[in-house]
């Protein structure tokens, strides 16, 4: 169950981070700083939640940003139209075999 709280966190924040996108420029919408806010609060609450359940601290939070970071990327990449070279995959895959070291290493 705890995962399952860990998910709607990465959701959660991917959306009011991908939402932050329409807070700036020169013509920011008013109804995105809502969804950054409640997105946010969301995230941290579901976060919370997951670590409760018995997800540890460290392995939830390398999970939640690490995936948050690689979906951040894509849906930059594929909605926004921003770059994402060969080096940024290279980081991207790096920074989710960080985090799977991580997991490996905790249940030994």
């Amino acid at each position: 169950m705890g995962y399952l709280f860990l998910a709607l966190a990465i959701v959660a924040e991917v959306i009011a981070t991908t939402f932050l996108k329409y807070t700036a420029g020169e013509n920011p919408k008013w109804w995105a700083y809502v969804v950054v806010v409640v997105g946010y609060v969301a995230s941290f609450t579901a976060l919370s939640q997951s670590l409760s359940r018995g997800v540890p601290l460290g392995i939830a939070y390398a999970i939640w940003s690490a995936i948050g970071v690689v979906c951040i990327v894509l849906v930059s990449w594929v909605f926004f139209k921003e770059s994402l070279t060969w080096m940024q995959i290279v980081g991207l895959v790096l920074v989710i075999g960080g985090v799977g070291l991580l997991e490996l290493g905790g249940k030994h």
